[in-house]
């Protein structure tokens, strides 16, 4: 009986010998649908998939925001986690089927970032061994992935390491896709397009939900845009994760200018040399900059504002109601209105609601009945 990795290994060498034209559109589709499905059966527990389903990779997930370190051996992530990080994490000093450890802390601008390094996330993960499907559900959990890779070696590390993560659902550095999705229990398939599509088709979303045996379905596609890869993604929305990814280039002292500048110049990347401490509050800002964490200072009625210990909110867009919750819930029960100072205001300060928009470093008073 063929499992599921022989599967995968015989759709993958189909894909690879089938040329793409539009004969082969279909079959071609069909044929990632499959590899999708087989890819997501490996990783969940039970007959199939990761034989793994005991604990071992358990870290408690704290501090304002989690960044996930993922690289080869030998790039410097250990010495790296050592440099940017208040707490020293003990990851890389055990082996990756015993991994149970308290990872670094990169205090900054008053938050505390939790920085976990993932070390065996290349070994087998997509393919279920070992303890792949706990170093998935781990880095899932990341708000910023930051690639470690070294700058003396070929591209082509960074490409194995982004397949590895896009075969197990993780989508770097991309939106959700702009489609909407809904089961029903009658009526068929019935598939709608906002504008002209240019790599989709109805007959091949058709063809691809019943291969998830699926038959009634209403789908929305507003993006022309949209391609075989994302509507797949849409249908495993479940187990598909879209996090932002920092590339960060190490050993930059040991290559040339030229060559440090054009990985520096390439889209979310960042260069540094752990061992010369180069780059590294440059790296830092980034981190920084990427999570897009919002700092927002209070002010008690009569006193000036507390700019020592700011509240930090997660939402890449919050509310006056988000501030309120994160200090206590009883703020938002008995909430009257907010005195805000700051750039999300026409006129500092100004009097808000719970649904007004807070930025980055804006000052808050709140204001509560009896």
């Amino acid at each position: 009986m063929v499992n599921i990795t022989e599967k995968i290994e015989q759709i993958q060498q189909e894909l690879a010998r089938t040329q793409k034209n539009k004969a082969t559109e279909y079959h071609i589709g069909l044929l990632k649908g499959k590899l999708a499905r087989y890819r997501q059966q490996l990783l969940e527990p039970g007959p199939g998939g990761s034989s793994s389903a005991g604990q071992g990779f358990e870290v408690a997930k704290s501090g304002h925001a989690r960044v996930a370190l993922i690289g080869f051996p030998s790039v410097g992530k250990s010495s790296l986690l050592s440099k940017v990080t208040k707490t020293k994490s003990e990851v890389a000093q055990y082996a990756f089927t015993t991994l149970t450890s308290v990872p670094g802390v990169l205090e900054y601008e008053g938050a505390e970032i939790q920085v976990l390094d993932l070390p065996g996330i290349i070994q087998g993960a997509s393919e279920g061994k070992g303890r792949g499907r706990q170093v998935v559900s781990t880095a899932r959990t990341a708000d910023l992935i930051l690639m470690v890779l070294d700058a003396t070696k070929p591209d082509s590390q960074r490409a194995i390491l982004e397949r590895e993560l896009e075969a197990v659902g993780i989508r770097l550095n991309k939106e959700r896709p702009n489609v909407t999705f809904k089961l029903k229990q009658t009526g068929g398939i019935k598939v709608t397009f906002a504008q002209p599509p240019q790599k989709l088709d109805e007959k091949m979303i058709a063809s691809i939900l019943r291969d998830y045996r699926i038959m009634n379905a209403d789908v929305l596609v507003r993006d022309p845009e949209v391609t075989v890869e994302d509507f797949i993604d849409v249908i495993n929305e479940q187990h598909r994760s879209y996090i932002p990814c920092l590339y960060c280039y190490n050993k930059i002292d040991a290559v040339s200018l030229e060559e440090t500048d054009r990985l520096a110049r390439q889209p979310h990347s960042t260069v540094v040399s752990v061992s010369e401490s180069l780059g590294l509050q440059d790296l830092i800002e980034r981190i920084w900059e990427d999570l897009k964490l919002v700092r927002v200072y209070t002010k008690p009625k009569g006193s000036k504002p507390d700019l020592e210990e700011p509240v930090i909110l997660r939402l890449k867009r919050s509310t006056v109601e988000d501030f309120c919750n994160t200090i206590h819930r009883d703020f938002k029960d008995k909430f009257k209105f907010a005195m805000v100072w700051g750039t999300s205001v026409k006129h500092s300060p100004q009097k808000c609601g719970l649904g007004h928009a807070i930025e980055d470093e804006d000052v808050v008073s709140l204001f509560t009945r009896g």
